[in-house]
């Protein structure tokens, strides 16, 4: 990791709005008629929050979902029945290829139009050890690799938006560890919190590398911390681990702290849409605002700022080039 001049500026710009903004309260007044827009994991907890707020603004919507049958009944008892729906498994490489194939020749993109929206949602959290794809560690085959390959195979669509954005969740837990570049699949010996930590890092350094890669095709990226929210993402937690943890008391009653999934989805909405950003990106975000750096020693270090690790210049390029190197994509270089 370098000194400060290779981190991204973090710094707060005063979005107006805060912690307990809806992702309803960020959209208000914001058009996005004729906008095309993804958002993976669209149809559980801060995904299908995301997803109503993008539609209720206009724009119209893809969900890509490991289980398309049962996100096509979330969405439509969600009064959400015009949103689209298909099969994609973000931990394995060719559903991603063959998702990104069938998208791009679907016909839901009108002629000339490009993706202007691209949320990349989905993730799993602090799950049991699994081997995905050539033995890659689950969590960042999921929450990482995945991702990265969808969008470089949705590259020639994003481009095509001249004014794109991509929003990658991370998320505080990217403070519990940098990535392990000496050992990234975990093969010293597993820690499922240490994995989730190492995928959440590698999500905002996605958007640190896709940002610089990407601006002068118009293509701005930005990572987000949504706050925590009690979802689906939790299943893999035993009840006793969430109780020691603070995160609820012994008669299920949520820590304060938590928010909504509507207060949840709302620094992903902010990101993808505010006119705020506009010429910004490359940025870890919180409370629908750019968060500024962890002040180290604080008693709120661990829940508030982005560590310097997350947003590192040089190991977000070290990070690119890795992932390319182990998914055969790079659509700014070699391995198209």
């Amino acid at each position: 990791m370098g000194d400060d001049s290779t981190l991204t500026p973090q710094h707060s710009i005063g979005s107006g709005f805060g912690r307990d903004s809806t992702a309803a309260d960020v959209v208000a007044g914001i058009d996005l008629s004729g906008k095309a827009t993804i958002v993976t994991g669209g149809y559980s907890g801060l995904g299908l929050e995301t997803v109503r707020a993008l539609r209720s603004a206009g724009a119209t919507v893809m969900v890509p979902a490991r289980r398309p049958g049962h996100a096509r009944e979330v969405l439509d008892a969600a009064g959400l029945g015009d949103v689209a729906v298909a099969a994609l498994d973000l931990a394995e490489q060719s559903s991603v290829k063959e998702f990104a194939a069938a998208f791009l020749a679907s016909g839901f993109l009108a002629p000339g139009q490009g993706l202007d929206i691209l949320v990349n949602n989905a993730a799993v959290m602090a799950s049991p050890e699994r081997r995905v794809g050539p033995g890659w560690e689950s969590q960042f085959a999921t929450n990482h690799l995945g991702h990265f390959a969808l969008t470089n195979l949705l590259w020639p669509a994003l481009a095509a938006a001249r004014g794109a954005r991509v929003v990658s969740l991370s998320s505080t837990g990217h403070k519990i560890a940098p990535v392990r570049f000496d050992d990234i699949n975990f093969d010293s010996g597993y820690d499922k919190w240490k994995a989730y930590g190492q995928a959440k890092t590698a999500n905002a350094l996605f958007a640190v590398q896709l940002d610089a890669l990407g601006k002068h095709a118009g293509v701005r990226a930005f990572a987000v911390h949504p706050g925590g929210i009690m979802t689906e993402l939790q299943r893999h937690l035993p009840r006793e681990e969430m109780i020691a943890s603070g995160w609820m008391d012994a008669e299920g009653n949520l820590d304060p702290r938590f928010k909504t999934p509507e207060q949840g989805a709302a620094t992903s909405a902010w990101a993808a849409t505010s006119p705020a950003l506009e010429g910004k990106g490359g940025v870890y975000c919180e409370d629908c605002d750019i968060a500024d750096p962890t002040a180290v020693g604080s008693p709120v270090a661990r829940v508030r700022g982005v560590d310097a690790h997350a947003v590192d210049r040089a190991d977000a390029a070290r990070l690119w080039t890795l992932s390319a190197e182990l998914t055969g994509l790079n659509a700014f270089g070699q391995g198209r």
